[in-house]
């Protein structure tokens, strides 16, 4: 069965790492984290891919950029649940 994550739960495992990420090396720790065949929703989409959730938050401003890459902040993750 594929996992499905919430996207909130990639965001708060970027917390977690202090480095910035390329896109590349964000998909592959998503993978690695939550599974190659996991799939992500949000309060908006859902089905997607690592690679569409990353470009999915990226369009929806929840990066930020750090020495090299990007991460996120804690602000930019809202805070309502289903």
């Amino acid at each position: 069965m594929t996992k499905t994550v919430h996207g909130h739960e990639v965001l708060h495992f970027m917390l977690e790492h202090a480095e910035g990420f390329s896109k590349e090396s964000l998909k592959q720790a998503i993978e690695t984290r939550f599974g190659a065949d996991a799939r992500f929703y949000t309060c908006s989409a859902e089905g997607m891919t690592a690679e569409q959730l990353i470009d999915f938050l990226s369009k929806k401003e929840k990066f930020v950029d750090v020495g090299g890459g990007f991460n996120t902040q804690a602000d930019k993750i809202c805070n309502h649940h289903h």
